[in-house]
């Protein structure tokens, strides 16, 4: 059986099966059995959905913390764009950023550089002839999971341009070990991440060997101590940061900003994308240049590892945003290198799909569960309730033929299972022989059967009434 690593787990302690995250589950990775959910790996995209959505708390993210930095003899923090969201927009990108060095980290480096760089690799790609539109975006990691386990048939369509974050890593990896004259992998470099899926690709990374990023940290488990170590006197201004360009792939739409005159269509919100993925699949997308495609809601500030509301955050991003456009600061101060854009594409990378759901290995025995999975949801009422511990009719038809559950788990059909025993008995009620006065019994066949079971005396008392 394939091993998975999953950054969300669940905390059964805390579960009481109320069936909310199975329903909210984008890949049907989660049941209801015994009263507690059980999340099935290979479906699961460590999307968050289940965490945004537990009443109970009883999903979490596991990620690395700040102690893990004493492993390492220099270590680096990149900071995400939506972390700028998570602060008043009068608070400088740079003391934010000296905040973060403050928390001890050696150095702190922007993964809006990053973007900058991905944005020019994606413009050069697109000008690519030949090439299977429309683009679809790699930079989120649940979105490209998703394709893999329910849309494998798009891999073509994938964007070869490493993530934003891998190539921040890479180029701070790099010069640090330069600058410093020590050996790369004695460099820690952990991304302040939003979302569980980053995790989850720097232990699983998808079409490479291995992460250019030593670990992630959630961005909310640093939040409180971050606020506090942020210099409240004036940081002097740095003509290195990241543009306004770079910064903007926290919004939705912000990656596909910078592409010019290319048709272009954003999705986000995992069921969106999905819905999305469906309609190029059945190739009504093929005049679209372009999809960029984001797991959360608003982009990576609505990531469920994030501490400010998403609708407060992302009106503080775009005031930010707008006073660096109005300071000149739209596109990067220096043209990004043809040799950083050359680190960044990878044509003709392989990417394997996922199997989701293997019904047999035997493909003549899979084919029949096809059918008998069929069959099965006709006699299911179709609601989708989730009252049986599965997402979705069919899911328990799946599940069913399975042998992980039974018709009875619906209540709908236990409903009509005792109705019909319990007209059955009745029928079986007036097959009764002849020495049990089966023509009476026919007349009234329930009445017949009670009144023989009393004793005389009580039938003396039942005449008189």
């Amino acid at each position: 059986m394939e091993k998975y690593y999953h950054s969300v787990r669940l905390l059964g302690e805390r579960c009481i099966g109320c069936v909310s995250c199975a329903r909210h589950c984008p890949t049907e990775a989660i049941r209801i059995r015994g009263g507690k959910a059980r999340i099935t790996e290979s479906r699961c995209i460590d999307c968050g959905e289940c965490i945004r959505y537990c009443p109970n708390h009883a999903k979490t993210a596991v990620t690395d913390s700040l102690d893990d930095l004493k492993i390492y003899r220099y270590n680096i923090a990149l900071a995400a764009p939506s972390l700028y969201a998570q602060f008043d927009k009068n608070i400088p990108v740079a003391a934010i950023l000296a905040g973060l060095q403050r928390l001890g980290f050696n150095k702190v480096a922007e993964v809006a550089r990053g973007a900058e760089i991905a944005t020019a690799a994606l413009r050069e790609h697109l000008r690519t002839p030949g090439i299977k539109r429309p683009v679809i975006s790699s930079a989120c990691p649940a979105a490209v999971r998703l394709m893999l386990v329910k849309f494998p048939e798009l891999i073509e369509h994938l964007s070869p341009i490493d993530a934003p974050v891998e190539i921040a890593a890479r180029i701070a990896r790099r010069e640090a070990a330069k600058t410093l004259g020590i050996r790369p992998e004695s460099i820690g470099v952990w991304f302040i991440t939003p979302c569980p899926a980053k995790m989850t690709a720097v232990l699983e990374p998808i079409g490479v060997m291995q992460s250019e990023l030593t670990g992630t940290i959630s961005m909310i488990s640093i939040y409180g101590e971050l606020l506090k170590e942020i210099p409240r006197d004036t940081v002097p201004a740095d003509s290195r940061l990241a543009s306004a360009e770079g910064v903007g792939w926290a919004l939705a739409g912000g990656e596909a900003t910078g592409l010019g005159d290319a048709k272009v269509l954003v999705a986000h919100g995992i069921r969106n994308v999905s819905n999305i993925f469906e309609q190029v699949a059945l190739g009504k997308l093929n005049d679209v240049d372009f999809i960029e495609c984001l797991s959360c809601a608003g982009g990576c500030i609505g990531g469920p590892l994030t501490a400010i509301n998403r609708f407060v955050s992302e009106n503080s991003l775009k005031q930010r945003l707008k006073a660096m456009r109005d300071r000149g600061e739209q596109t990067p101060a220096e043209p990004v290198a043809d040799a950083e854009i050359a680190l960044a594409l990878h044509e003709g990378r392989t990417i394997e799909p996922r199997p989701a759901l293997k019904l047999d290995n035997d493909i003549r025995v899979a084919m029949q569960k096809i059918e008998q999975i069929d069959e099965t949801l006709k006699r299911l009422p179709g609601l989708d309730c989730g009252s049986c511990g599965s997402p979705t009719c069919r899911a328990l038809a799946e599940d069913i033929v399975q042998g992980t559950a039974s018709e009875t788990d619906c209540v709908f059909r236990l409903r009509e299972m005792v109705r019909d025993l319990a007209e059955e008995m009745v029928n079986l009620s007036t097959m009764l022989p002849p020495s049990l006065n089966r023509e009476a019994v026919g007349k009234d066949p329930v009445g017949q059967i009670r009144s023989e079971r009393l004793l005389p005396d009580d039938k003396e008392k039942d005449k008189r009434g």
